[in-house]
């Protein structure tokens, strides 16, 4: 409610608002690299190599098909993975970011290459922009938009900005945007982690002093919210575009994200953990076809934007998808096409939720095991640990071994059940520098 947003606001009413997006999460700390390849594959994480670190050519992409079908496949924004691939799926961009967050110039001045046809990218496309970076995209977009080519021919166009990722800095307008005073803390809101999760070390956790004071994170959030609203209005910039170019009409919009931050939640600041805030994400769809001013509270996947692009398209999925599309809801809402939610990260969590509204994690960090059990229903942000309730027992019994059929039918290389969890040799047990 303390959020400003009056441009994706107008797209969920136009279209279908998902209230239970999630990312399936990752091995690595960077969560993004493979959201971004499985939203663009409907690959699931596990039988997506290096965490989508490169996207080989057994993964055929939602760009790719579209390309040979006679679309124009338009990118600006961020990359991160491979330019092979990149070189593959798109035949037309903007500036593009190849990298994971601009930690050299930030937002202000990011580092950019020009599409490059070629796909080689030489360092003689490299330079650093003097506009911000969401500016940069949009304008982008909007220039491909404005172009016969978008005009004439169907089209993929694939916007991917880069904020509200850190480094937390904005456009001066809104960075006095939001007081921080006026921020209300989340009542998740711990000084530290309770435990070693087997990442309180990684980089996201250091962006702000731990212990976490309630001042330095309303100034956080505050900056963060403020990076939130400048991207809506360039998200704004985009849509109208669209409209005045009478594209709308023929144009299905999907708006989403790779990942949640905690910033503060349960004593943490980034991604690496399997906490709602940080493994659900937004997710709008709007277009011909789609309910306006729908909700769809029902299990997702940020990879089943892909299987659902071809099913709305009419196109069959290639063989290497593994996400389920989400097209027949836009005719019932009330079609459930999940029956659980499975989530992963590092070799170390994993977790599973399911449709009356319980969601366990568990943990084996350097053999240390924890077991998180919480009533969603009750409790939608996680404080009452209910695992050690005898009254739970077979509730979490009973989670654990849906938790087990998840990660056999996705193909995890872990079982919960073994000692060590099964880990191979040279399988890192943490984040925190050790292995096991």
């Amino acid at each position: 409610k303390e959020i400003h947003t009056p441009n994706l606001d107008r797209l969920a009413k136009e279209g279908m608002l998902f209230s239970q997006t999630h990312v399936m999460g990752g091995h690595l700390g960077a969560i993004c690299m493979p959201s971004r390849a499985m939203l663009l594959t409907g690959r699931y994480l596990n039988r997506l190599p290096g965490d989508g670190m490169v996207i080989p050519d057994s993964l055929t992409s939602l760009p790719e098909v579209l390309r040979s079908k006679g679309y124009t496949t338009y990118h600006t924004g961020k990359w991160h993975s491979d330019k092979a691939s990149y070189h593959r799926f798109f035949s037309d961009g903007g500036d593009v970011f190849f990298g994971g967050m601009h930690s050299d110039g930030g937002h202000e001045h990011p580092t950019v290459y020009k599409f490059d046809s070629s796909g080689l990218y030489p360092v003689s496309l490299k330079r650093v922009s003097d506009t911000f970076s969401t500016q940069l995209f949009a304008d982008n977009a909007i220039g491909f938009l404005n172009s016969s080519k978008a005009k004439q021919q169907p089209f993929f166009c694939y916007i991917a900005f880069t904020s509200p990722h850190d480094p937390r800095t904005t456009t001066t307008r809104y960075q006095q945007m939001y007081k921080p005073e006026l921020i209300t803390i989340p009542p998740n809101f711990l000084p530290e982690h309770p435990f070693d999760n087997g990442d309180l070390n990684i980089r996201d956790e250091k962006l702000l002093p731990k212990p976490l004071s309630k001042i330095a994170l309303q100034n956080e959030i505050a900056l963060y919210y403020g990076m939130i609203s400048e991207m809506d209005y360039q998200i704004g910039r985009i849509l109208d575009v669209l409209k005045n170019n009478n594209l709308a009409e023929n144009t299905l919009i999907i708006f989403s994200s790779d990942n949640g931050l905690a910033l503060g939640q349960h004593g943490l600041l980034g991604k690496q953990n399997l906490y709602e805030h940080s493994i659900r994400v937004p997710m709008i769809i709007s277009g011909k076809g789609v309910p306006k001013g729908t909700l769809y509270n029902g299990f997702n996947y940020l990879s089943d934007i892909t299987p659902t692009v071809f099913n709305y398209l009419n196109i069959p999925n290639p063989k290497s998808v593994e996400a389920k599309s989400l097209f027949p809801v836009f005719k019932n809402p009330n079609l459930i096409i999940r029956k659980s939610i499975y989530n992963i990260y590092g070799n170390w969590l994993r977790s599973v939720k399911t449709l009356d509204g319980y969601k366990l994690i568990v943990y084996d960090v350097n053999g240390i095991k924890h077991t998180q059990l919480f009533n969603l229903n009750t409790d939608k942000w996680e404080q009452f640990n209910l695992a050690d309730d005898p009254n739970y027992t077979k509730k979490v019994e009973f989670m654990k071994m849906d938790l087990i059929n998840n990660m056999k039918e996705t193909h995890d290389d872990l079982d919960i059940t073994k000692s060590n969890w099964g880990r191979k040799i040279g399988m890192k047990a943490s984040g925190n520098n050790t292995t096991k």
